[in-house]
C-alpha cells in the first residue's frame, strides 16, 4: 500500500523507519553474499582455472577460530592465500573455515564473513576492500577507522605436490607486485 494514498485516508509514516538508507550495510552483505558463492563453488568444484584469492582479516573479531600461535603472530589482522595447498573447504551463512599449511604445519583456520576486511582475486583483478568500522554516526551510519596493513611475515609455505597451496603474505608485499 502507497502511503497517502486514497485507501489509507491519508499520508502515514512508519515510526520506525530510518531516516536514511543504510547503504554500507546493504553493499556489505552484497558483498559477502559474493564471496560465499564464489568460496562455496571452489568447495565443491576447486579453483577454476587461474584464480586464487588473498583474503585479509581481523584476527580480533570474537568468532575468527584461529591457533594461538597465529593470533599471537598476527594480533590484529592476517593475509591469506588460497591457491596451490588448501583443504576441507567448508562455507556456510555465516563464513568459512580452511585448512592450510604453514611450513608444514596443517592448521585449521575459521573466519567470519564479518570478519572480512579484503578479498582480492588477482587472476581477473577483482578486489574489495571492507571499511572498518568502531561506532556509529548520528544516523546509524558506520563512521570508518583508519584501516591497517597486514603484518610482515616469513611464514614458509611447503612445496608439497598436493594440488592446493596457501601462504600468508604481507598486504604491503602484494601492494608492490601488483
Amino acid at each position: 500500500m502507497v502511503a497517502g494514498s486514497a485507501l489509507n485516508g491519508g499520508t502515514h509514516t512508519m515510526p520506525d523507519t530510518p531516516s536514511t538508507i543504510p547503504y554500507g550495510p546493504l553493499m556489505h552483505e552484497a558483498v559477502c553474499g559474493v564471496i560465499r558463492t564464489v568460496l562455496d563453488g571452489v568447495a565443491k568444484d576447486g579453483l577454476p582455472g587461474e584464480h586464487h584469492f588473498f583474503i585479509t582479516f581481523d584476527t580480533t573479531h570474537e568468532d575468527v577460530e584461529l591457533a594461538d600461535w597465529l593470533r599471537d603472530r598476527y594480533p590484529e589482522e592476517m593475509m591469506i592465500v588460497i591457491q596451490h595447498w588448501y583443504d576441507d573447504l567448508q562455507v556456510d551463512q555465516n563464513g568459512f573455515a580452511i585448512t592450510l599449511n604453514f611450513g608444514d604445519a596443517p592448521e585449521r583456520i575459521g573466519i567470519p564473513f564479518d570478519a572480512i576486511l579484503t578479498f582480492v582475486d588477482p587472476s581477473v583483478e577483482f578486489g574489495w576492500r571492507f571499511e572498518r568500522t568502531t561506532d556509529t554516526g548520528p544516523e546509524g551510519d558506520p563512521d570508518p577507522d583508519d584501516g591497517t596493513t597486514a603484518p610482515d611475515t616469513d611464514a614458509d609455505t611447503s612445496d608439497d605436490e598436493t594440488p592446493h597451496d596457501a601462504e600468508v603474505v604481507s598486504l604491503d608485499t602484494f601492494r608492490r607486485n601488483s
